[in-house]
């Protein structure tokens, strides 16, 4: 069974249907169609290059706290 990972990022810049965003420093494009009102300073889920959900800062750290504990493992 194939399983897919969304990863957490938060919006810097709003570039029409797109939005620059980082994940713990880097930085990539990401398609916001599929949500409404998002805006700069916001996290968002992202999946296969779009956002396809938005997230409260703290569940956003939380979930970037465990992905980076796990890359120390």
């Amino acid at each position: 069974m194939d399983m897919c990972l969304g990863v957490p990022a938060k919006v810097l810049e709003i570039r029409g249907e797109k939005a620059l965003v980082d994940f713990g420093g880097v930085t990539r494009e990401a398609f916001i169609t599929l949500l409404d009102d998002v805006k700069i300073g916001d996290y968002v889920m992202i999946h296969t290059g779009y956002a396809i959900e938005k997230l409260k800062p703290e569940e956003a750290e939380e979930i970037l706290k465990m992905l980076e504990e796990v890359n120390k493992s």
